[in-house]
């Protein structure tokens, strides 16, 4: 039976082929990984960190615990998982849908009024919200737990 040419010669080439070098296992280091599972929408702390053994190609990837620290979670995460940047957004304190506080300031002059959240942000942030008592649709800069700030000119 005849074997043809390209598998004839990839067959020469592993034959007389020296053993493969590359067939270790990969180096193991010491890196951060998640203590316990971590929910989406969570704030990670120091404290949800433990350290283990991982291949140094999935270290490579990884956050340090101090740079996780203070940052909320964008999916749930599994116990003893690394934590790499795409895992995480910063801490949202406007969330859509939820109750805001709407301050409009004009020079030294500040009005308050209760709406409510089109999307969600972070500090500093631009969002869009809505009045409560007229329906009016405003974008603003986030600048706290549940407060919108719209700057008038």
């Amino acid at each position: 039976m005849s074997m043809p040419l390209g598998r004839a010669v990839l067959f020469a080439l592993l034959a007389s082929a020296p053993a493969i070098a590359w067939a270790q296992p990969p180096e193991a280091v010491r890196v951060a990984v998640l203590d316990h599972p971590i929910a989406r929408g969570d704030v990670l702390a120091l404290a949800d960190f433990t350290e283990d053994q991982r291949p140094a190609a999935q270290a490579r990837m990884a956050l340090p615990p101090r740079d996780c620290a203070g940052l909320e979670a964008r999916r749930a995460l599994p116990s003893g998982s690394i934590v790499m940047a795409s895992d995480l957004m910063p801490q949202q304190l406007v969330r859509r849908g939820e109750p805001v506080m709407i301050r409009v300031v004009s020079g030294g002059l500040t009005i308050s009024a209760s709406g409510r959240a089109l999307a969600s942000g972070a500090k500093g942030e631009m969002v869009r919200v809505v009045t409560n008592t007229t329906s009016r649709t405003l974008d603003g800069i986030v600048d706290g737990t549940g407060s919108v700030r719209i700057v008038a000119p």
